[in-house]
């Protein structure tokens, strides 16, 4: 049996720490503050819905949700099988009732999803609906043990052919946004909405996002996009200038971003100005995708007041993320990431504010006409001025009881020298990993009670860390 050699480094930079946590009360306040109540039962089948796995069903579901709804509403439901269906379009007062033995089939067919007015990546834009859609609702949930298969293969497969003509052309920032793929289930505008215990395979995009919504729940769902292939872009939970979200006893495993939360992209985000704030994540697992705990890229309008607590990050590619990009601005502030346990990860705190530079800065290539460019392309083309106005700001972020084996990287955290990482305090922190890594741009960082153990002997590399001294 081959024994590694192991260099520990014990951690006690102090210097001009700011000590101490803020109030987490507001903790206590997220999530659905009520749920539909009526217990009458509306079968999809009386309206003709069929279970065969190759009718397409979205009319006679969508009949029996409006008919629930304006009735006061109740439980919309299905007898056991495969329904096929497009965009779905749940209303107030409904709970939608997925319960096991049903499996409902997204279309392969983009006709299926028409094109409503959303925010995808950070820009306002045309995009198809998602396959269930929460717009404009109160008082929604969604529930069962049963399948939502959104089939999403075709449209990463549309994704990578894009890719490989839009690459070469300087096109990488906005491929992604003219691919158009369908998400899976959108909570847009929306207030107590829950969403609870189902399973979600196989998005053509993004799985579960909220938008602009408040009092949140999503408990106990678990995401596979990682069947029959790795689906581009599959984040699994993304929270977008949203606020008091409650997420819990999830599971998740997608190729992407699997807990994610945002707030705009650069002009356009700037320009709407709605922060993410007031969230708390816990007793959850990710499994592969890019990040346990993501912040980001899209972070102009702020992210806020966010717990993350029992989590467990097993092959994830990073544990905590925060990124952003010089362009975005925004504040990621108040972040509390502790009692978390990962296994065999990427890097345990991966931080940036200049993330994915072909992605996210945009320049026209030359032969384009700008006057004649879709309105999404000029968005992302339109400057930030002044330019000052595009830095992000990354500050109070509290990291406790922390457990890491098998990593690869420790620490890959690098600020700006005009926008210093300011008082990241760790606590408990205890990292075993192939290399330590690097702090560059940092100030005010505290570290207790901690300790990384490297295979190559190597130590933080510290940088311009007014803290590390």
């Amino acid at each position: 049996m081959k024994l590694l050699r192991y260099s520990v480094f014990l951690i006690v930079i102090t210097a001009n720490a700011v000590n101490g946590q803020t109030n987490l009360d507001w903790a206590k306040k997220v999530g659905a503050r009520q749920s539909p109540q009526k217990t009458t039962v509306w079968y999809v089948n009386d309206n003709g819905a069929a279970n065969d796995g190759n009718t397409i069903n979205t009319t006679a579901i969508q009949k029996t949700i409006d008919q629930c709804s304006a009735k006061g509403g109740g439980i919309v439901t299905f007898k056991p099988g495969k329904y096929l269906t497009g965009s779905i379009f749940l209303k107030k007062n409904v709970c939608l009732n997925i319960d096991q033995g049903v499996e409902l089939l997204g279309s392969q067919d983009i006709k299926d999803y028409p094109e409503i007015d959303t925010r995808v990546a950070g820009i306002e834009m045309k995009w198809p609906a998602a396959l269930i859609n929460i717009a404009g609702q109160t008082n929604v949930a969604i529930t069962g043990k049963g399948l939502v298969n959104a089939q999403g293969k075709p449209f990463w497969d549309i994704y990578r052919k894009m890719r490989a003509e839009y690459d070469p052309k300087g096109l990488r920032w906005i491929v992604d946004y003219d691919a158009k793929r369908p998400r899976t289930l959108l909570i847009s505008n929306s207030q107590d909405v829950t969403i609870k215990n189902i399973t979600l395979q196989q998005a053509g995009f993004w799985t579960v996002q909220l938008l602009y919504s408040g009092y949140v729940t999503v408990d106990g769902i678990t995401i596979r996009n990682n069947v029959d292939g790795h689906g581009p872009s599959t984040d699994g939970i993304d929270i977008d200038s949203s606020s008091w979200i409650l997420v819990q006893n999830c599971d998740i495993d997608c190729n992407d971003d699997d807990f994610c939360l945002k707030a705009g992209r650069d002009w356009d985000g700037l320009r709407v100005n709605r922060p993410t704030e007031y969230v708390v994540i816990r007793k959850c697992i990710s499994r592969a995708g890019a990040g346990l705990l993501t912040c980001g890229s899209e972070t102009s309008g702020g992210i806020r007041h966010v717990l993350a607590t029992d989590l467990t990050g097993n092959g994830t590619s990073n544990g905590l993320n925060i990124k952003s990009a010089i362009t975005r601005g925004g504040t990621v502030e108040d972040i509390h990431f502790t009692n978390i346990t990962m296994n065999g990860v990427g890097t345990a705190f991966q931080i940036t504010m200049n993330w994915n530079p072909t992605y996210s800065y945009s320049k026209l290539p030359d032969g384009y006409n700008e006057a004649t460019l879709p309105d999404h392309w000029k968005k992302i083309l339109h400057k930030v001025e002044p330019a000052e106005k595009g830095i992000p700001h990354f500050k109070d972020v509290y990291i406790s009881n922390i457990k890491v084996t098998g990593a690869k990287k420790a620490v890959n955290a690098i600020g700006l020298k005009e926008s210093t990482m300011q008082n990241f305090h760790f606590d408990g922190v205890n990292i075993e990993s192939g290399t330590a890594g690097d702090v560059q741009f940092a100030q005010a960082w505290e570290w207790k009670n901690s300790q990384i153990v490297t295979q190559d002997n190597t130590k933080l590399n510290l940088t311009d860390a007014g803290a590390a001294q």
